[in-house]
């Protein structure tokens, strides 16, 4: 059966009048609804204006509902009763549900899996599903809670707070700058690279050295992550994110020998606005306490 809904009178005053049914009382059902009791009053008349129908009458000091208003008001409580209790379920879904997170496969390797184990430490109960994507996903098409975004904040529709500085830094095994950091522009340029593939930011920050990427020595790699493995095994000089180069750099894997200073473009925390489920809010709140 399809529905007319242009039909339908308004939902705010069949919520009204639905309120008024189950309270017997314009002031308790404003109450419930949290409005004021001319508002409620002003919705009742509206939707008997509507349907040309009395709906409610005065007895006494208090109210009854007239026979087509008893009518309505069973059709209505067994609709949003029905309504409320698949909103109920809903809710128990998503709060059961993993916590799904977009983010960049560099970001997830390099950063977030070396500390995820902090985070189920402290919450057991909570599941998160990593989304590993270089697209800018439909976060609300997709279901998705929560995005680890690089740019500079900015997206249309979405909420986005600072997590992490991305400023670009070049970095390399030890053996490889031979404790010379940093290094000039000539050193640079003559160096061996191993290089992201189809990066324009990287591109763009290597000409920002006075480099000319396409007439560097270079391997490229498919990916962020394994370019920085590359580098790791001396392979080469490698870009990418201080965030993502902290752990290496600690453990005297990769030595620095350019940093930016810029503090965008950045690793920003993105999500829809509205409401978070509570599994969601934990795990933004770990993330920004992480970083």
């Amino acid at each position: 059966m399809t529905t007319d809904w242009r039909a339908l009178p308004p939902l705010s005053a069949l919520r009204a009048f639905a309120a008024v049914a189950e309270h017997g009382s314009l002031t308790q059902a404003a109450r419930a609804l949290n409005v004021t009791h001319p508002a409620i009053a002003q919705q009742v008349r509206a939707l008997e204006e509507e349907l040309n129908l009395r709906l409610v009458a005065r007895q006494g000091r208090g109210m009854a509902l007239t026979p087509e208003g008893a009518r309505l008001a069973m059709a209505l409580t067994d609709g949003f009763a029905t309504i409320a209790s698949a909103i109920t379920d809903l809710r128990a879904d998503q709060a059961d549900r993993p916590v799904r997170v977009s983010l960049t496969a560099g970001f997830a390797a390099q950063w977030l899996m070396p500390r995820l184990r902090d985070f189920w430490e402290r919450h057991p109960d909570i599941g998160v599903s990593l989304h590993p994507d270089a697209r800018l996903v439909d976060l609300r098409a997709e279901g998705i809670d929560l995005a680890i975004r690089y740019g500079d904040g900015k997206w249309p529709g979405l909420e986005a707070t600072f997590l992490a500085s991305a400023r670009l830094a070049v970095a390399a095994a030890p053996d490889v700058v031979q404790g010379t950091a940093p290094m000039t522009t000539a050193e640079l340029a003559s160096a061996d690279w191993v290089l992201a593939r189809d990066w324009p930011e990287q591109d763009n920050y290597l000409r920002s050295l006075g480099l000319v990427p396409e007439n560097l020595s270079r391997t490229d790699m498919t990916t962020e992550e394994l370019a920085i493995a590359a580098a790791r095994q001396g392979l080469g000089l490698v870009v990418e994110s201080l965030a993502l180069l902290e752990d290496d750099v600690a453990a005297g894997r990769l030595v620095v020998v350019h940093d930016s200073r810029d503090r965008l473009p950045a690793y920003f925390l993105v999500r829809v606005p509205g409401r978070l489920s509570p599994s969601a809010r934990a795990f933004a709140d770990w993330l920004q306490d992480a970083a």
